[in-house]
């Protein structure tokens, strides 16, 4: 059971995407607070939506920094993060997709699952809604396809022992 959890490949977040990415959100957020503040907005109203959406783009700045932060790893039997959270089972998928009109994170792939899980959202890493499971974002392109690459390459080895 020991070479069953022993990590086979793993995801990152690339240093430079990682920075780009949480810098621009962090930027926006405090542009848009800036500009409620101090720009040529009139309107209670409007004020108050830019103070809003300011604070969402800071809350996503982080939440992408703590997400970007660990790593997917793909085991012998699941693809799970480094802190230990289930994104897949193994068994469970059905097939992967990284071509070019999948509808998939940038740099990554989308697996289709046998049975729909919770939704989630690791802004650049990953995300699940219902059957599909996304993996990309901030990830390094390389690392994701050669991921995708094994994942299937499994599916397909277990296909042929049934």
């Amino acid at each position: 059971m020991a070479e069953q959890d022993e990590v086979i490949l793993t995801v990152k977040a690339s240093a430079p995407r990682r920075v780009f990415g949480v810098s621009l959100l962090l930027f926006l957020g405090l542009l848009l607070i800036y500009l409620a503040f101090n720009g040529e907005v009139q309107g209670f109203d409007i004020k108050a939506f830019l103070v809003v959406m300011g604070g969402v783009a800071l809350y996503l700045a982080e939440r992408m920094r703590q997400a970007t932060n660990e790593a997917i790893e793909l085991t012998g039997t699941q693809l799970r993060t480094s802190r230990g959270e289930v994104l897949a089972e193994l068994d469970q998928i059905l097939r992967v997709d990284r071509g070019t009109f999948a509808f998939k994170p940038s740099n990554g792939f989308i697996m289709v699952l046998r049975a729909a899980g919770p939704r989630r959202w690791q802004p650049g890493m990953w995300w699940r809604i219902g059957r599909r499971v996304g993996v990309g974002g901030i990830t390094s392109a390389a690392q994701a396809k050669a991921m995708a690459e094994v994942i299937q390459a499994q599916i397909v080895a277990a296909e042929g022992g049934r």
